[in-house]
């Protein structure tokens, strides 16, 4: 039972993870339906920018403030001069456009920060808590403790942003429909700006967390990849289901690898999340939280 919560509550804190990365693509696509397929790439390039400015000698919180604000800044041009002059076009146009950031934010992160993976550091030591240990028998790792409730913390913080805010309030009404919310004086512009930025924010924190993590290299693109299971478990457009489609899927996959594992030669977590993905897309397509959409033909 010991090793059984030990694999659970880990799987658990990876899924808090997960659901960071989530946040990103469910924020744009709440406030403008795009699907934004760059969130891997903004995942890379906060990564690479942190590091590469502390090899240029600036200090961890230098660092951290420009990253940020280079994050912020990035977001708000990405918004003012692609999606902004694609506003009207079909949703698969706009999905294109985003695919098409990606490759040029991989170019231009490789092409000033170079493709060399680096180590993260940001203090916290991947070992397990002693008195956690020594009170349950459960080894719990430090790193993800602290990577788990920075995440928490952030989810907790958008979810007030939503639902507590004169932001947040235009922002759900920008996502329920961007004409109505236009004739009612909403800045459809704006809130698209901010909302990027919040993005870019959140590819900041989910860049430092995971290049901790896995070092930083161009396979932290493929981090967005592994938040497409949870968007379609909690719904695209669910901060909540961002949560629980993230805590399922990081312990589904644990589990799986321990105890099913064995049985088919092991290798299973990386697809076990795309079959439970699926199955949710057989049964019920729009997400545990998702809204269902009944179109009249």
């Amino acid at each position: 039972m010991i090793f059984f919560l030990e694999v659970l509550i880990g799987g658990l804190l990876s899924g808090v993870m997960y659901s960071l990365v989530a946040l990103g693509f469910v924020l744009i696509y709440k406030a403008s339906g795009v699907f934004n397929f760059a969130q891997g790439a903004l995942v890379f390039l906060a990564a690479a920018t942190f590091v590469g400015l502390q090899e240029y000698g600036l200090g961890f919180w230098t660092a951290f403030g420009v990253t940020l604000l280079v994050m912020m800044a990035g977001a708000v041009l990405t918004e003012k001069f692609v999606l902004r002059k694609l506003v009207n076009q079909p949703q698969i146009t706009l999905f294109m456009a985003t695919i098409g950031l990606t490759f040029f934010l991989e170019g231009l992160t490789q092409m000033v920060w170079g493709s060399n993976p680096r180590a993260l550091e940001l203090g916290i030591d991947d070992r397990p808590v002693e008195w956690i240990a020594q009170a349950t028998g459960i080894n719990l790792s430090q790193f993800d403790l602290f990577a788990a409730g920075v995440a928490g913390a952030l989810v907790a913080l958008l979810a007030l942003l939503f639902q507590k805010t004169k932001v947040g309030r235009a922002l759900r009404a920008v996502a329920d429909d961007h004409q109505a919310a236009l004739s009612i004086g909403i800045p459809l512009k704006t809130i698209w700006a901010v909302v990027w930025s919040v993005a870019g924010f959140v590819a900041f924190v989910s860049g430092l967390i995971w290049g901790a993590r896995n070092g930083v290299q161009f396979a932290l693109t493929f981090v967005a990849l592994k938040a497409l299971p949870v968007l379609i478990l909690g719904g695209f457009d669910s901060i909540p289901g961002a949560i629980v489609g993230g805590l399922i899927i990081g312990a589904a996959e644990k589990l799986a690898e321990v105890y099913l594992g064995p049985m088919v030669g092991g290798g299973i977590e990386v697809w076990v999340a795309y079959m439970i993905a699926l199955l949710f897309l057989l049964i019920r397509p729009e997400g545990l939280f998702g809204e269902k959409h009944i179109d009249r033909v």
